[in-house]
Order: C-alpha cells, then sequence, then structure tokens
C-alpha cells in the first residue's frame, strides 16, 4: 500500500499570529477544516494564496503561513482573478462572508462564477455583518429582527446556491461549520475541480445571530435535517438511514425505506456530474420542515475554464498574430496625427 508523505501537519499551516475571532465562533472550525485539507492536498505554501475581503471571516490571510492579501470590501474575487491570470500554477482560495460576497461584491461574485476562473470561494453565510455588529445582510432570513431592521427585515433572502447555479456556475457545495471532516473533504474536492468552486459554509455566529443554523446543524437534529450526499450514492438519511428522495412527478419526495412497498431501489442516485441544472436545483432548494437541507457536493461539471483559455489566447497571439510589439498595436490601423 502506497503510503502518502504529506508536506506538512496541518498545525503547520498556522501562522503565528494571535487568532482574534470570538471564543465559539465558526470561523475556528473552518480554519481546522482548511488546514487539515491543505495537509491533504499536499499543498506547498508557496504555491498558496488565500485572498479575503471585509468581514470577520477575512481575517483569514492572517493565521495561515500561506501568501495571503486582505483587500477591500467586496473585492476579493477581483483580486483572485488577477493572482490567478498572473500566476496559473497558484492555488488561489477566496475567503468572504455574505455580506462581503453577496451585496458589495455581488456584481463580482456572479461575473467570477459565470467566467469559471479556476479558484476556491469560501463563502461564510452566517446570515449577518458580524464585524459592523449586526446588519442584516443578503441571506438573513425574512422577519428576522436585527440593528438595521429593528422590526423585521422585509427583504427576501438570497439562496447562494441558486444565485450560483443562475450564474452558470459548474462547482456548488453547502457544509455545516459543525462538522471539519465533512468540510475538508469538500474544500478537498473543491480544489480538485477545475474551474469555480463555490463552498456555501453555514458559519455561526456567535454574538449577532447564534443558532441561526442550529435547526439544521444541531447534533440532536442533525441525522433527520442534513442529507448528505455522494456523488453515485443513493440519497438517504434519517437516524436509521432509512428515509430517502424519490421523484413523485416532477416533484421530490421524502420516503421511508419499508412502508408502502418503498425499497432503496426507489431511491434516487446523486449525480453531481450530471450538466443538467434541475435535480440540482431542486436539491438547493429544499428546506425544513418538509426536506431535509442538502450538505456535500452539489453540483461538479467539467468547462472551459477562463484562465486555461485566457493563456492559450496569448500563446497563439505570440505565435500566429501581427502585432510582436506594443508599438505593432498602437500603430495598426486607423491612426491619426494631431497637429
Amino acid at each position: 500500500m502506497e503510503t502518502l508523505q504529506c508536506l506538512y501537519k496541518p498545525k503547520e499551516y498556522a501562522s503565528d499570529q494571535e487568532v482574534k475571532w470570538c471564543p465559539g465562533c465558526g470561523d475556528y472550525a473552518i480554519i481546522n477544516a482548511v488546514q487539515r485539507a491543505f495537509s491533504e492536498l499536499n499543498l506547498k505554501k508557496e504555491d498558496t494564496a488565500i485572498i479575503s475581503g471585509i468581514g470577520c471571516s477575512s481575517r483569514f490571510p492572517y493565521y495561515m503561513d500561506t501568501f495571503g492579501f486582505h483587500t477591500i470590501h467586496g473585492r476579493p474575487a477581483v483580486i483572485a482573478s488577477g493572482v490567478k491570470l498572473a500566476n496559473p500554477e497558484l492555488s488561489v482560495w477566496i475567503v468572504s462572508g455574505d455580506g462581503d460576497s453577496l451585496a458589495i461584491g455581488g456584481n463580482h461574485f456572479i461575473h467570477l462564477v459565470r467566467r469559471n476562473i479556476n479558484v476556491n470561494l469560501l463563502l461564510f453565510n452566517n446570515e449577518i455583518y458580524g464585524l459592523t455588529k449586526g446588519q442584516h445582510s443578503p441571506t438573513t432570513k425574512q422577519g428576522v429582527h436585527t440593528k438595521s431592521a429593528p422590526f423585521g427585515t422585509i427583504e427576501n433572502p438570497f439562496n447562494v446556491g441558486e444565485l450560483v447555479l443562475g450564474s452558470q456556475g459548474q462547482f456548488y457545495a453547502r457544509v455545516p461549520d459543525t462538522d471539519v471532516k465533512l468540510m475538508a473533504s469538500v474544500f478537498i474536492e473543491a480544489e480538485k475541480h477545475k474551474g469555480t468552486s463555490v463552498v456555501e459554509i453555514l458559519q455561526n455566529c456567535v454574538i449577532f445571530n447564534d443558532d441561526t443554523h442550529a435547526s439544521i446543524t444541531a447534533k440532536e437534529n442533525k441525522a433527520n435535517t442534513q442529507l448528505i450526499l455522494e456523488h453515485g450514492k443513493p440519497m438517504l438519511f434519517g437516524e436509521n438511514n432509512n428515509k430517502g428522495l424519490r421523484l413523485n412527478g416532477l416533484d421530490l419526495q421524502v420516503v421511508t425505506i419499508g412502508e408502502n412497498g418503498i425499497t432503496e431501489q426507489d431511491i434516487l442516485i446523486h449525480d453531481a456530474h450530471s450538466k443538467s441544472t434541475v435535480l440540482h436545483n431542486m436539491l438547493i432548494q429544499m428546506k425544513l420542515p418538509d426536506f431535509p437541507v442538502a450538505m456535500g457536493v452539489i453540483r461538479n461539471v467539467e468547462s472551459s475554464v477562463y484562465d486555461e483559455e485566457f493563456h492559450r489566447q496569448i500563446t497563439e497571439g505570440k505565435k500566429e498574430g501581427k502585432y510582436k510589439t506594443v508599438d505593432d498595436l498602437f500603430f495598426s490601423g486607423n491612426t491619426f496625427e494631431v497637429n
């Protein structure tokens, strides 16, 4: 049996900086999962860059012993795109929150996904602005009372997965911050995917929106409230793994094996590689109390990658194009002189 020699142990990816997240913050579990994933991926520190925007999550680069850039609000997707295009050999990770990526950075987010640049985006979704003390964000549930919505927010929240698929996203996964093992395995799948990988992390802000995901993530509930998807495996869940999903006409239906003649053969098999978004959208939209919430890699489809096409075009242009220098370009076509 081949023995995998890891370059670094997970803790060796940690920097010497003091971590300044609130005690109990979900970010601690996430950074542990990232370090575990980096170790299993054998990522060299000098070949890895972590780019963040603004928010509690965006302190991430300080706490990792890799290259990193703490950028401005809503712009990590732009900076990361430039980093990847300038050095395609780098493993580039974007760390951002729901306010950072889906409000001020919303336009950059959808175009990053549409272009399919080969980077990984970890989107910490705690449904609140934590760093700026509790304003509602684009993912805050309708009716939730916040400092900026004292009578309850009246906005319809974004569903992150729908936004990714609507932007032609080819990789989308959802994970809870309470499951380090699942997070690490999904981060590894995200890195292996060629193109933009978006991983939505249901993260808990203990100060301004504590337990917002508890109905899904609480230990005593999770067997019945989470459906952990694996490509090629039946969509089963429940304390005895005896509940599952099947199609009833054009709708998903929760069924119990052993009731009304239902067997495991009736349960849908997860196909993360299907180019069709129909079933992936249906999985993304599932919510309590009628359905479990889908976790794991929901969509993972190969498609053309922007940075590869970008560098192919440059290589071909240098070889076959009529412009060999910048002067060739400036003095070509229609030019005129100003006297």
